[in-house]
């Protein structure tokens, strides 16, 4: 299986969520698994920080797929706001779980609301990103070069944005006050890991680094910078 085929079908299991209540205890468990070894299979953390990175990744996960499938802890501290504001609605239902298609109105389907098919995108986006990324990094590093193709050609950091992407989906699908909180808390621990290597790079590499980093930014890519240099694997 390709490593875009292996992100569809981690894509599809998000888009299949079972209509039920909560208390699905074996969900938590078989999402979490499945979302976290996947990411660990392109992250490969190495050193302490990297596995740090890594685990409170994985514990974003987990805190999401708990609130999901197993006790949905932020209906429960809003319930009193949320029955109020919106009384004919019952929050234990899975659906009314999506709380971003609840808030803007959407009468639907939520999993197929503009907030859940947003967040499909950026889920896949981001896995395939890990995807291509993993590999190009890998090789340059097996060869004491610098990974400058592919997604490097548009972002320095194409690994740190896949993971920002994932989690920016998962908010979208389904928001929680704990992962709310953890967001900022992992986009500032990626921020600094990507000061932290882009220091060693400068040290190892010299000017191919200092002018990779000039023409290069560090997280966004630039407006059509995808189309003007292409995607060189």
């Amino acid at each position: 299986m390709s490593e875009h085929e292996s992100a569809y079908a981690l894509w599809a299991l998000t888009a299949s969520e079972p209509e039920s209540a909560y208390g699905l205890w074996t969900l938590v468990i078989i999402n979490s698994a499945v979302f976290i070894i996947f990411a660990f299979s392109f992250a490969a953390p190495r050193s302490g920080r990297d596995w740090r990175s890594f685990g409170a990744f994985s514990a974003f996960l987990v805190a999401l797929f708990t609130e999901m499938y197993g006790f949905p802890l932020t209906i429960y501290l809003l319930s009193g706001w949320l029955g109020s504001r919106y009384p004919d609605i019952d929050f234990l239902t899975h659906d009314a779980g999506h709380l971003l298609e609840i808030f803007f109105g959407w009468q639907g389907d939520p999993h197929s609301g503009p907030f859940h098919v947003a967040s499909y995108v950026l889920i896949f986006g981001g896995f395939v990103l890990l995807a291509r990324s993993w590999g190009i990094l890998y090789e340059a590093q097996r060869r004491r070069e610098l990974a400058t193709s592919g997604p490097y050609a548009w972002v320095r950091h194409p690994q740190y944005l896949g993971f920002i992407l994932i989690m920016t989906g998962f908010l979208l699908q389904w928001p929680t006050l704990v992962t709310l909180v953890m967001f900022p808390i992992l986009v500032t621990m990626y921020v600094r890991l990507a000061r932290r290597e882009e220091r060693q790079a400068a040290a190892e590499f010299g000017d191919e680094y200092a002018g990779y980093a000039k023409r290069t930014p560090a997280f966004l890519p630039r407006p059509g910078a995808m189309f003007a240099r292409g995607y060189r694997s």
